[in-house]
């Protein structure tokens, strides 16, 4: 990696002073203390809004932004309501994530590698796939992919998987007479692509749920695609069959504490040429954490316990096996739209999915409709966001060294 060297971790006093303000002393300080566990990057950063001079307005801000989620969750609010308090709540997160420093990244891949390699695997499951495996047919396109849609061309959610599912293969080089492990699958969008174009592949694809399981090996069965095999598995303790020519993981990474050990295990599950290809939704900049504990945080509560929000670069500052020989990059436009689309298909099938909204949450269903409704919205906000700049995602094909 071109640019200054990383900094050692015996010392603060190893670091450049002008390198070194406040919060990457509070960071190389904690993460030198043994026995103690690190701050997180967002709580750090949370300081630089806690000055006398700006903590009144920032609890203004918090607190009416506390207000309207709370209402919208209990009673419903206009969606152009919801939309003004996203984008208070999104403008506001954009101050705080300033361009990164070149030490930046690097002290965030440090603290992550003292993690396990996920935090809260079981809260995934329970927050996206207690739901039945029609919930998200009837929200997602035809092709089930629960992943950013492409839009460069398409002029609706089907095309837009197509063009995204069509783009990701050619970006990962998967070819046919490959054998190909696909992590973190979701519903199979992506296998199930690969398994009607490929038939002299051989396909993994690790579920998270045995409800993802199930449906993709019924569609597999259905359309007759021999070579497609579904594990379910977390990422804590996976241990693959044999190597594999290509690795895939689409938005997976986003769900994972310590991205080393992860890229350490995928190493040796790689052909000596083989290839890995990630997926990622990410800032531009600067890497910041979903917060549990933190009241405010509240997706981080009903959606992405554990989750991480990357940055651009946080890839090429993990201590890892691989380099990254190839990278793109798509607008948060097209999360955007994708999450707008996905919010159009919910509402007008509210008929089909309010029952299955019940089965699973039986008197919360309404609450939880709402939730649901707010995630989209949110999703629409944060990644439209100046035109798409700040949040997009990106592509990145990764060599073993």
């Amino acid at each position: 990696m071109s640019g200054p060297n990383p900094p050692s971790w015996d010392s603060t006093s190893s670091l450049p002073r002008d390198a070194l303000g406040k919060y990457d002393r509070l960071v190389a300080a904690s993460y030198t203390r043994k026995h103690a566990s690190p701050l997180h990057p967002s709580e750090i950063a949370a300081l630089r809004l806690s000055s006398p001079r700006s903590r009144p307005v920032v609890a203004a801000v918090m607190n009416l932004r506390s207000i309207i989620i709370a209402i919208a969750e209990r009673i419903g609010l206009p969606d152009p309501v919801l939309r003004a308090a996203i984008a208070l709540r999104v403008a506001q997160l954009s101050r705080r994530l300033v361009a990164a420093g070149p030490y930046e990244e690097r002290v965030v891949a440090a603290l992550m590698a003292g993690t396990p390699i996920a935090h809260y695997p079981e809260a995934a499951n329970a927050q996206h796939y207690g739901l039945p495996a029609e919930f998200f047919g009837l929200m997602l396109g035809p092709q089930r992919k629960y992943s950013c849609c492409l839009y460069d061309r398409a002029s609706t959610l089907a095309e837009a998987e197509e063009d995204a599912l069509a783009q990701t293969a050619a970006h990962a080089d998967l070819q046919d007479g490959q054998r190909i492990l696909d992590l973190g699958c979701g519903w199979g969008s992506l296998s199930l692509w690969l398994a009607a174009r490929f038939p002299r592949a051989e396909i993994v694809a690790v579920a998270n749920a045995p409800a993802q399981h199930r449906y993709i090996e019924a569609e597999a069965a259905r359309r007759g695609f021999s070579g497609l095999h579904v594990l379910t598995a977390e990422m804590t303790n996976f241990a693959p069959p044999g190597r594999f020519d290509r690795i895939v993981a689409v938005e997976l990474f986003e769900h994972m504490a310590n991205w080393a050990a992860l890229l350490g295990r995928i190493h040796d599950w790689l052909v000596r040429d083989g290839r890995l290809f990630v997926h990622l939704f990410c800032h531009r900049a600067r890497p910041y954490r979903f917060e549990l504990d933190t009241p405010r945080d509240w997706a981080a509560r009903h959606f992405l316990t554990g989750g991480i929000m990357p940055s651009q670069g946080l890839i090429r500052a993990v201590d890892s096996p691989f380099t990254v020989a190839e990278e793109w990059r798509w607008s948060g436009m097209h999360y955007r739209r994708t999450a707008l689309d996905w919010l159009a298909r919910f509402d007008s099938n509210q008929a089909a999915i309010m029952p299955l909204l019940a089965a699973a949450y039986g008197t919360e269903a309404p609450l939880w409709r709402r939730r649901w409704r707010l995630l989209l919205l949110g999703l629409a906000g944060v990644f439209g966001a100046r035109g798409g700049a700040d949040w997009g995602v990106s592509h990145y094909r990764l060599h073993p060294r």
